[in-house]
């Protein structure tokens, strides 16, 4: 009987040791920016449509991977005449480019935190960049017997490196609009059944 169970117990170690996969929960996650106006506020909004796949491996961290989709219509800025504005060519172009795309390219470990390099592709433009991660929380289970992790991620990117130039100069000098875009992405991500 102990040789059976010490055989179970050696055979469930790699399996332990193995990347798991969660699927990004929607209703629980967001992208939120902040950009400069008239360069004397912050003006802040939040895409609530984000959806992709984590596949995170607790020991060995550079063995993760994220892939991330969001929609660019779910636009809120708390004002629509600017959230429509937004949609339009002048900016996201919404037609043309319905989503923002980002793709791991490397995981590294530093601290408690994690840098996730991979390429963003916002208005049919791709860049690398690097996130911050903050997380992933431990895993806990929901009332409904599904097991969740959490994690916040964060950047600063430059919208006209995205081919997103609109802006206006001002009478007293300076522009309309900041190029500097912090990103904050807050995301819930269920593990995969």
């Amino acid at each position: 009987m102990k040789s059976c169970l010490f055989t179970l117990a050696l055979a469930a170690l790699p399996l332990a040791a193995q990347p798991v996969t969660y699927l990004i929960d929607s209703a629980h996650s967001s992208a939120q920016f902040s950009i400069r106006h008239m360069m004397v506020s912050n003006t802040k909004g939040e895409f609530s449509q984000v959806e992709g796949t984590i596949v995170y491996d607790a020991k060995n961290p550079a063995a993760s991977k994220v892939e991330a989709v969001i929609d660019v219509s779910t636009i809120n800025t708390r004002d629509a005449k600017r959230d429509g504005h937004l949609r339009s060519p002048d900016f996201f172009d919404l037609a043309k480019y319905p989503k923002m795309t980002f793709t791991s390219k490397q995981v590294i470990k530093q601290g408690a935190k994690l840098l996730v390099k991979g390429d963003l592709t916002m208005h049919g433009v791709t860049k690398p960049v690097t996130l911050t991660v903050e997380g992933p929380s431990a895993e806990v289970k929901d009332p409904w017997g599904g097991a969740k992790i959490g994690a916040s991620a964060s950047n600063t990117v430059k919208r006209t490196d995205f081919g997103i130039v609109y802006n206006k100069s001002l009478e007293a000098g300076g522009v309309l609009i900041g190029d500097d875009v912090a990103i904050t992405l807050d995301i819930e991500a269920e593990r995969k059944k």
